[in-house]
């Protein structure tokens, strides 16, 4: 297990990057803890796998430097970087049995057969495929074919960190979150440092201690799945995660006040500075509700989703959702929309410009 440090990383795919656009990764610098459980989340060709297999050292960047507990590790190659990476698509051998399978990478550097035997049967009872250790791999189910191949990054015990590439994209949906959830249940068991890269918000923020999001090759922000959720510091952070994601309207500012249309909108907190740029207020659907008074709408369309209705309006020629319980107003139907004013925010050309009340106290 390892600390891992990017220090002013970047990298481009043009032998002579002369400007930003040319870089797949915009610099960044990053600190993941001995024993983390990490997460990469952001929709394809962010830069998510360019980062992953840097760390991996199946790419060495274009500039900054990869640190293992501070040993650096840049133009090392992969096999002596000391990793375990699970991919996409299970890297298991057909003709091998499972218990064959993980032992693998145990016999592949030498360890004795009282240790492979230990270690194998730690992993296949986690995994809960003890019954299945004699079966030859190329007979197994595509969601147990990538448990084995989990578990063959999870064998060795002095790998300094297991990386999962989009693991669960091959299972069933309904597999899924059993999957998750096993997966979530080793790192605690383990406590090996982990990264997980995924363009699917829910594998993510159920698998991850600290989640990264990226975009265009940056990061946009790096939080607890409840901070993402609660207080994205970028608009794309807030379309990206949430079903249905959160509102952005557009706004202006007048005498230091925010109007959406001809609406005075009560924020969080104050406006940091003078802001200049493109103005909008952000404020998810599970915080807009439908009062007596309020911001005038029309309703143009309900979703009964189950757990809760999702209600689609329009206002001032946008589109706003609110996440309501109880009864729903019909299409076409006039309505009031309450903002919760605690959880609405200003935002500027995409970043957050306002202070929570009890930050700015």
């Amino acid at each position: 297990m390892a600390k891992i440090t990017l220090s002013k990383l970047r990298h481009s795919y043009y032998p002579n990057p002369k400007d930003p656009s040319d870089y797949a990764l915009k610099e960044i610098d990053l600190e993941w803890t001995d024993g983390g459980a990490y997460a990469l989340l952001g929709p394809s060709g962010c830069g998510k796998s360019t980062l992953l297999n840097i760390i991996s050292g199946l790419l060495v960047p274009s500039d900054g430097r990869i640190l293992f507990d501070g040993n650096d590790v840049t133009d090392l190659a992969p096999d002596k970087r000391n990793i375990a990476q699970v991919f996409q698509f299970p890297v298991i051998y057909d003709t091998m049995t499972v218990y064959d399978n993980l032992a693998f990478p145990l016999r592949n550097r030498g360890r004795s057969e009282e240790i492979v035997h230990e270690r194998v049967m730690a992993i296949a009872e986690m995994l809960e495929v003890t019954d299945m250790l004699q079966t030859r791999a190329a007979g197994l189910s595509p969601d147990n074919k990538q448990k084995i191949s989990m578990g063959r990054g999870l064998v060795r015990e002095d790998v300094n960190v297991v990386m999962f590439d989009e693991p669960l994209t091959v299972i069933d949906p309904h597999l899924k979150w059993k999957l998750r959830s096993k997966l979530k249940e080793l790192h605690q068991r383990v406590k090996a440092t982990m990264i997980y890269v995924t363009h699917d918000q829910t594998e993510a923020l159920t698998f991850a201690d600290q989640v990264v999001v990226m975009q265009e090759g940056e990061i946009v922000q790096i939080g607890t799945p409840v901070e993402l959720f609660e207080r994205p510091a970028h608009t794309f952070v807030g379309h990206f995660i949430g079903s249905p994601g959160m509102n952005v309207l557009p706004a202006e500012l007048r005498g230091g006040v925010a109007y959406f249309g001809d609406s005075a909108v009560a924020l969080e907190g104050p406006v940091q500075g003078q802001p200049a740029g493109n103005i909008e207020i952000g404020i998810r659907p599970e915080f807009v509700s439908l009062g007596d008074a309020g911001l005038p709408a029309t309703v143009t369309k309900v979703s009964d989703i189950g757990r809760h209705i999702v209600v689609e309006c329009q206002a001032s020629g946008a589109k706003i959702n609110a996440i309501i319980e109880g009864e729903a107003p019909s299409q076409g139907a006039e309505v009031n929309l309450v903002f919760d004013q605690s959880q609405t925010r200003l935002y500027v050309d995409g970043w957050i410009a306002t202070q929570a009340q009890e930050a700015a106290a």
